[in-house]
C-alpha cells in the first residue's frame, strides 16, 4: 500500500489508507486513545481502539513530534463529533497499524499554536522546529508560490532567466561588500555580489534583452533591525525600453499576482497612483509612503510609484555620491548637465520606485549605456580616470562595443512577502534567517576557521579594539 497525503483522506471514506507524519498531539483517553497526526498536506484526528491491540499498545508510547507511519481505516464522524474548526473535521482514522519511524525529546516550545509568544532567539536556535508549525509552514509555501507565479510570467513574456556569480569582484557600490580569499590567489579576494546589477547590465551588453533571476544579494551592513546580510530578490533588465515600460509590466505583474494569490486582498489603487520624489517629501515627508485610507485593514495594500529621485547627494566630507547606483542614467533633459558636471545637486536620475503601506517594496531606472556618461558620474564622486578604469573597466568596454539602451528593477522578496503574509518583519518569511545582528543561531555562525584554514589561505588574524 502506497502512502497518501492526509488532504486526500477525504476521497478515501471506509477504505484502507497509509499515512505518515509527526504526531501533533497525543490524547489517552483510557480505553481510546486519539492522536492528532500532520504531515505537509494537513492534520487529522486518529483513533486507537481496543480491538486492534498491537496498534493501541503502540499508539499508547507515542509523544509529541514521533515521526510515525500509520495505516487505518478512514471514517466519517458522528454528527454530533464533527469539528467545523478543522478542514478535515469531519472524518478520523481508525488506526490498524503502527510504525515509529523516528522517536524525538521533548521539544523546547509548543509547536501547535502560532509560536508568536515563544522568544525569538529560542525559535531561531530551533529553526527546524519552528518551521514545523503551521503559520510558518503557509508563508514558505505561498512565498513558492508567489516566485512560482512571478517565474512563469516573466517566462510568458519572453523573459529568460539566468544564473549570474556569488564569487565576483568588489567594487564600491554603496554597502560593504563581504569578501572571499581565494586560495589559489593568494593574497587576492572574491567579493559577494551586493546585487546583480552589473552582470544584469552586462547580459543586456551581450544582446538577451530580456533576463530575470530570483537573486541572492548580501550586504556587509551596519546592525539594523528588519535587515538581513542576505536577501532576495526578483531581479529583472529590459533592453530597448523606457521608464513606462518596466514600471507596466512590473505593476500588472503584481496585480495579476494579488488577484490569483490572495484574492482577499483589494489593492486601494489601480493603475499605481505616481508621485515626484519631490511631492512624496512635500507632502508625507517620505520616499516610501503609505497610502493606506484605513491603516487597520491588513488585506489593503496601496501601492505607488516614486520618479525622478535625485541623481547625486552630498557625502559627510562634502563629496557627492549617488543616492540609488551610479549605474542609472540622468533624466534625458539633465544629460548635458551631467557630461559638464554642472548643477549635480538639480541632476535627476531615470530611478523609480514602488512602495506598498510604507515600505519600499522595489527600486529601478533606466541606466546609463554609453561610457562617457557612466565615467562622469564616476567623475562626479571623485574617483581618477584609474580608479574608474581599475573597479569599472568591464563595463566602460562593454558599453563601448554596441550596447542597447536598457533599464530594469529588483523587488524585495522578503518585504513583499512580509506585508503579503500579514508578517511583522522579514525573518517570518525566510526559511533560515540571521538575527537583527547578523548571527545565525541554529548553525552558530559566523564562527572561527582553523589554524590549517588560515595558513592556506595566507591570513592572520588581528583582534580589533572596538
Amino acid at each position: 500500500m502506497e502512502r497518501i497525503y492526509i488532504k486526500d483522506i477525504k476521497n478515501k471514506i471506509n477504505e484502507e489508507v497509509k499515512l505518515a507524519g509527526w504526531v501533533d498531539v497525543r490524547r489517552d483517553h483510557g480505553k481510546l486513545i486519539f492522536i492528532d497526526l500532520r504531515d505537509m498536506s494537513g492534520k487529522v484526528q486518529m483513533v486507537a481502539l481496543p480491538n486492534h491491540k498491537e496498534a493501541r499498545e503502540t499508539a499508547g508510547k507515542l509523544r509529541s513530534e514521533w515521526v510515525v507511519e500509520i495505516t487505518g481505516k478512514v471514517n466519517k464522524r458522528p454528527e454530533k463529533m464533527v469539528n467545523k474548526n478543522e478542514e478535515l473535521g469531519e472524518v478520523e482514522v481508525e488506526m490498524v497499524g503502527v510504525k515509529i519511524l523516528n522517536e524525538a525529546v521533548t521539544p523546547v516550545f509548543e509547536i501547535n499554536d502560532d509560536g508568536r509568544e515563544v522568544n525569538e532567539e529560542t525559535r531561531l536556535t530551533n529553526r527546524y522546529l519552528d518551521l514545523r508549525r503551521g503559520r510558518m509552514q503557509k508563508n514558505l509555501r505561498m512565498r513558492h508560490e508567489v516566485i512560482r507565479f512571478f517565474r512563469n510570467y516573466l517566462s510568458n513574456k519572453n523573459f529568460t532567466e539566468i544564473e549570474t556569480p556569488l564569487l565576483t569582484k568588489s567594487t564600491p557600490e554603496g554597502a560593504r561588500d563581504f569578501v572571499v580569499p581565494s586560495r589559489l590567489y593568494n593574497g587576492k579576494f572574491y567579493a559577494l555580489p551586493q546585487s546583480p546589477q552589473q552582470y544584469k547590465q552586462l547580459l543586456m551588453a551581450a544582446g538577451m534583452e530580456k533576463y530575470f533571476q530570483i537573486a541572492k544579494c548580501l550586504r556587509d551592513e551596519d546592525t539594523r533591525g528588519d535587515r538581513q546580510p542576505e536577501f532576495t530578490q526578483l531581479d529583472l533588465e529590459m533592453s530597448f525600453v523606457e521608464q513606462k515600460d518596466v514600471m507596466n509590466i512590473i505593476e500588472e505583474m503584481l496585480i495579476t499576482a494579488i488577484k490569483n494569490l490572495y484574492p482577499q486582498k483589494k489593492i486601494q489603487q489601480i493603475p499605481f497612483p505616481v508621485l515626484t520624489h519631490k511631492e512624496a517629501m512635500e507632502k508625507y515627508n517620505s520616499d516610501k509612503p503609505d497610502l493606506r485610507e484605513d491603516k487597520n485593514n491588513p488585506d489593503l495594500l496601496a501601492f505607488c510609484w516614486v520618479v525622478d529621485f535625485p541623481f547625486f547627494e552630498k557625502t559627510d566630507k562634502g563629496g557627492w555620491t549617488f543616492t540609488h547606483n551610479p549605474f542609472s542614467a540622468p533624466k534625458p533633459e539633465h544629460l548635458e548637465m551631467l557630461m559638464k558636471k554642472e548643477n549635480i545637486g538639480e541632476i535627476l536620475a531615470t530611478q523609480y520606485d514602488i512602495a506598498l503601506n510604507g515600505f519600499e517594496a522595489g527600486g529601478g531606472s533606466v541606466r546609463n549605456h554609453k561610457s562617457e556618461a557612466l565615467e562622469k558620474v564616476f567623475e562626479i564622486m571623485g574617483f581618477d580616470k584609474d580608479k574608474i578604469w581599475q573597479d569599472f573597466g568591464h563595463m566602460l568596454k562593454a558599453f563601448s562595443s554596441g550596447t542597447p539602451p536598457h533599464g530594469g528593477i529588483a523587488l524585495g522578496l522578503d518585504r513583499l512577502m512580509m506585508i503579503l503574509q500579514n508578517e511583522p518583519n522579514i525573518r517570518e518569511v525566510i526559511a533560515f534567517p540571521k538575527t537583527g545582528d547578523a548571527r545565525d543561531l541554529m548553525m552558530d555562525s559566523p564562527s572561527e576557521i582553523s589554524k590549517e584554514q588560515l595558513l592556506e589561505l595566507g591570513i592572520q588574524i588581528k583582534k580589533l579594539n572596538k
